[in-house]
């Protein structure tokens, strides 16, 4: 899972994306040819950003859907979550750049930050997980990408 690329797909990301069957991506893509990049990697599940103007207007604002067995719910800015989330389990968003990741009453909430351009001071980030066989989320790895000061 990644979010907040903001325009920017750095090798040390596309290297371990390789790795994935899929990618998840929180919003904040801002060029199509992002995800064009992406898609030529695995299938990509997307939805758009605060920042994704005119180009993403392809994109979904929220995705519910299920894979591997699992129950996810994606959407960009997780202020704007709908009161009732059924019966999903795994709740994925951006936007804040800031990664946060928490299991509570059989569901887990992701943010993997973002690995785009970095800003706010925080720390480069994206996350990998991994699904056992029956659909269940057995680790989420944190990874954090070492970046250039300017």
């Amino acid at each position: 899972m990644i979010s907040d690329t903001h325009g920017l797909l750095r090798t040390q990301v596309r290297d371990i994306l390789e790795t994935c069957e899929v990618i998840l991506h929180g919003g904040d893509i801002n060029h199509l040819e992002i995800l064009d990049e992406l898609e030529k990697i695995a299938p990509v599940y997307a939805v758009r950003g605060n920042n994704d103007k005119e180009w993403a207007e392809h994109l979904p604002e929220t995705l519910s859907f299920e894979l591997y067995g699992i129950k996810l719910f994606m959407i960009h800015n997780k202020r704007y979550l709908p009161e009732e989330l059924e019966d999903r389990n795994l709740i994925l968003y951006g936007h804040s750049h800031k990664y946060y990741e928490r299991r509570e009453g059989g569901r887990i909430w992701l943010n993997p930050g973002s690995c785009g351009p970095r800003r706010f001071g925080q720390p480069v980030t994206m996350a990998v997980i991994e699904v056992e066989e029956g659909g269940t989320v057995c680790q989420i790895e944190k990874i954090e990408i070492p970046h250039e000061m300017k």
